[in-house]
């Protein structure tokens, strides 16, 4: 549904799970809008590793009310992907997919939105990007080689070869376990002095116990310093050490796309945190019109905001707009 100038009451920037909760309230009050997604249908969740298992359970990440029936006691991202492409196809969700939103310029009351295939006014904006769009680099000698990857999908690849995993959150212990089952040789690299306290609660003794019986190799409180065409270079609490190595996974997490919040004039705080100012009761940035919805809310502690506790964005930003 389009005004008759051509002019939506909303566009919302990003097309995941909260992006379509979104486009479900503006329906409910009668709001023109549009999607405009850069990648395929909830593109991050797309590029989840192939065997994820979600930490919630299946009617904590339901939309609108309508079920979504699992098989697991917790759902896996093939399930998920399946759950929210009905529900754009069978409510008709108005989204345009490969379709990056490259800039916004507010004028008064209108902002204006330059796509990578075209322009598009609304008077308001939801910005619902989420986090896992730019990895958080280390910044070393030999970050650009071929064989290191900021992303993990399918532990087959890695089979036989010496993989060696950075991190120790949860999407680094899921590669580790299940490149490992694989038979792959894998090492990790973990900064603090223990596993992540994050990490899933039935996996976390799974790897704990793999390091302890040796099956995966770890070095804690360890950096990696370089990597090589055939070796890494890590910084352990005993000196420096040289392992032979295959592949790399930099599984060290992600962050919004802070430059593209500042581009729009929503404020970051500086305390290292950069959250965004939003008001808290309606979801609505320090600039008129462009409101916030999911994880982009939390600025680098993207651990605060998931799908099951931010649903909610959706219908306090319609209601907003419908006063």
């Amino acid at each position: 549904m389009q005004t008759p100038k051509n002019i939506y009451d909303l566009i919302i920037i990003g097309g995941g799970p909260i992006g379509i909760a979104c486009a479900l309230e503006a329906e409910k009050k009668n709001l023109s809008y549009l999607i405009l997604e850069k990648g395929c249908l909830v593109n991050s969740l797309y590029h989840y590793p192939n065997n994820m298992t979600f930490f919630s359970t299946s009617e904590k990440l339901e939309l609108n009310g309508i079920p979504f029936i699992s098989n697991n006691p917790k759902p896996r991202k093939a399930e998920a992907l399946e759950y929210y492409r009905r529900i754009a196809t069978s409510n008709k969700i108005n989204i345009n997919l490969f379709e990056k939103v490259t800039k916004v310029k507010s004028q008064g009351e209108i902002h204006k939105i330059t796509s990578s295939k075209g322009e598009y006014e609304a008077k308001n904006i939801v910005v619902a990007t989420g986090f896992y769009d730019i990895p958080n680099y280390l910044n070393i000698p030999g970050e650009d080689l071929p064989k290191v990857a900021h992303y993990y999908g399918d532990p087959h690849y890695y089979a036989t070869l010496k993989t060696l995993v950075v991190g120790a959150s949860n999407s680094a212990v899921d590669a580790a376990l299940e490149i490992y089952r694989k038979g792959g040789d894998v090492t990790m690299i973990v900064r603090k002095e223990d596993i992540g306290p994050r990490v899933k609660y039935w996996v976390r003794p799974d790897i704990v116990n793999r390091i302890e019986e040796g099956s995966i190799k770890a070095f804690f409180n360890a950096n990696l310093k370089e990597i090589r065409p055939n070796q890494v270079v890590i910084d352990t609490p005993e000196g420096l050490a040289t392992l032979e190595n295959d592949f790399v996974l930099l599984l060290t997490g992600y962050r919004p796309n802070f430059d593209f919040l500042k581009s729009m004039g929503i404020n970051l705080s500086d305390d290292g945190k950069k959250i965004p100012q939003y008001n808290k009761e309606t979801m609505e940035t320090n600039v008129k019109g462009i409101y916030l919805a999911g994880v982009i809310c939390g600025g680098v502690e993207t651990h605060k905001w998931f799908i099951e506790n931010s649903r909610i964005h959706a219908k306090m930003i319609m209601e907003d707009l419908a006063k």
